[in-house]
């Protein structure tokens, strides 16, 4: 039985990639350091795959700062203002891209679908002259052929990039990105074509606009658009990945009629009702590749359950066409829980980051075929059971409160208009007021501090003393700029993709707040206190 991984957290298990970028960004380090510590990740991450006994191992799931960028790359949609000649997009533009330059600013970032991660908006019109600009792809599937692991590049889908995109500057709203499809599937046939050349058997096309509500014209350019790429794709295995929620009927039919393609990678995690289709009509001769490990959450796989749904649906596809996967790429998870060295052996017990889910999407894939450690379900269903009776995350004051709730306790007593005025007599505030995304710059001085407590080298008095210090200094200043509503800057927050535990003895059980997305930015909730729109000073993406 064969199992799958849909993309790896790219900023490494200490977050190499992280201070390598900073080091780069800073003009600390060059463009070869970087390049260095990038090449040192990916060769661990498959190499880590291969050995855990995955066999469709991803390439291109690696990215600097985002994987639509990196299309946008691939595509040579640099928008003008960049200044890019043509040729081989470099670090330079790529970069001014993603944070914006002293001249220009960044193109916009926003979510990724319904996680933390954002990604940076490809920017299109109809006079975008589209060119093979990034051959990133196909390096990097002859980066990893040439340590010995055969890999399935991934690629962002030529429909999901351009329903994901939004009319540049100067171009009417109302302008068709979808009538852009012939011009960018020419440059996606040199990419099929390089990688065929190079000897790659699979390619994994991401899709995941697929769940979204689409209309029938949307839908059709999926059609039109496999179409068109079915005769380049020809000697290829296709995989068309899925992710993040159900597809509606009329998805799956289009889906699963699509020229070309071999095999369908569906969420089944936050797909539950997807699993219905696949039992009512799944094409004969086709490879499920069945997400059940969760890529999205820190918790480990409750394995005979997944195990269970993994059987039904082997009756359905058949044996030798089901592949074990995960439901998302694990980029929205932490990396390895061999690092989380403070966690006491019970709570370890019920967590599994990327390195332990790879682990997990392989135990399946042996118990499939007949070869299960019956040690490690037995360990799993021990923690399993741990973790629903521990009274760490069960409090039974809670569970009665939660179960007597009504639907009219969901809903406030006050219509919005009441709310707002209460509101505005209690703030005054402007038609157009002001605030901040939440998160202050985390200075050289708050970054001592942390280090010092850390290490024992100061006492709790003196670091919250220094966190006081600093939002006191933080308020000061929005009150100098005369912003209108005032955060107090976060400063007792670390930065991003960490993980903070927070033992709540009134309850007596844990909170988990997780922080995980690899590559996310530091995000708040602008407090928009007013029914027009509230002006948000967002710093760039890093």
């Amino acid at each position: 039985m064969a199992s799958h991984i849909v993309g790896y957290p790219r900023m490494g298990p200490k977050r190499e990639l992280k201070f390598a970028l900073e080091s780069f960004w800073d003009n600390k380090s060059s463009a070869e350091d970087l390049q260095k510590v990038a090449a040192d990740l990916r060769s661990s991450i498959w190499q880590q795959m291969a050995a855990a006994g995955i066999k469709y191992i991803p390439s291109n799931t690696f990215s600097y700062y985002d994987q639509v960028l990196d299309a946008t790359s691939m595509l040579g949609a640099v928008p003008p203002r960049y200044g890019w000649n043509g040729g081989e997009i470099g670090f330079d533009t790529y970069f001014s891209m993603a944070r914006g330059n002293a001249s220009v600013p960044a193109m916009e970032m926003t979510k990724w679908f319904d996680t933390n991660y954002h990604f940076i908006v490809p920017e299109l019109g109809p006079d975008v002259n589209f060119s093979y600009a990034s051959h990133k792809a196909v390096d990097e599937y002859k980066e990893a052929k040439a340590l010995g692991v055969d890999t399935i590049p991934v690629l962002i889908g030529p429909v999901s990039y351009l329903l994901l995109s939004k009319p540049a500057k100067g171009v009417e709203k109302t302008f068709s990105l979808l009538s852009l499809l012939p011009k960018i599937l020419p440059i996606y046939k040199e990419v099929i074509a390089e990688l065929k050349a190079a000897g790659a058997l699979w390619v994994q096309f991401d899709e995941p606009t697929l769940v979204l509500d689409l209309d029938s014209h949307q839908l059709q350019a999926f059609t039109a658009a496999y179409a068109e790429l079915e005769t380049t794709l020809s000697g290829l295995n296709v995989l068309i990945e899925t992710y993040f929620a159900d597809l509606t009927a009329e998805a799956y039919k289009t889906l699963t009629e699509l020229k070309g393609v071999t095999a369908y990678g569906l969420d089944l995690v936050r797909g539950t009702q997807t699993i219905d289709l696949i039992k009512s009509n799944f094409p004969k001769g086709k490879y499920l590749f069945a997400g059940v490990v969760d890529g999205r959450n820190i918790w480990a796989n409750d394995l005979a359950s997944s195990l269970s749904t993994l059987q039904a649906l082997e009756a359905v596809v058949g044996k030798d066409k089901l592949v074990v996967s995960t439901s998302c790429s694990l980029l929205h998870t932490a990396v390895d829980l061999v690092n989380e060295t403070k966690l006491d052996d019970e709570i370890k017990s019920w967590l599994a980051f990327a390195a332990q889910k790879v682990v997990e999407v392989n135990a399946l894939a042996k118990a499939l075929a007949g070869q299960k450690d019956e040690a490690f379900f037995t360990a799993n269903a021990s923690a399993q059971a741990s973790r629903k009776s521990s009274p760490r995350v069960t409090n039974e004051a809670v569970q009665k409160a939660a179960a007597a709730l009504k639907g009219s306790d969901h809903r406030r007593a006050t219509n919005v208009t009441a709310r707002l005025d209460a509101q505005q007599k209690k703030l005054n505030l402007p038609v157009l007021p002001t605030t901040t995304i939440g998160s202050f710059p985390q200075t050289l001085e708050l970054r001592r501090v942390r280090r010092e407590y850390k290490a024992n080298k100061i006492s709790e008095d003196d670091y919250v003393k220094a966190i006081k210090e600093e939002i006191k200094k933080v308020v000061d200043l929005q009150e100098e700029l005369d912003i209108d509503v005032l955060v107090h800057g976060e400063p007792e927050l670390k930065l991003c993709r960490e993980m903070i535990w927070l033992s709540t003895l009134a309850s007596n059980y844990l909170v988990l707040l997780s922080l995980l997305t690899d590559g996310c930015n530091l995000m708040g909730l602008a407090a928009s206190s007013h029914q027009s729109s509230t002006v948000m000073l967002a710093a760039p993406n890093q």
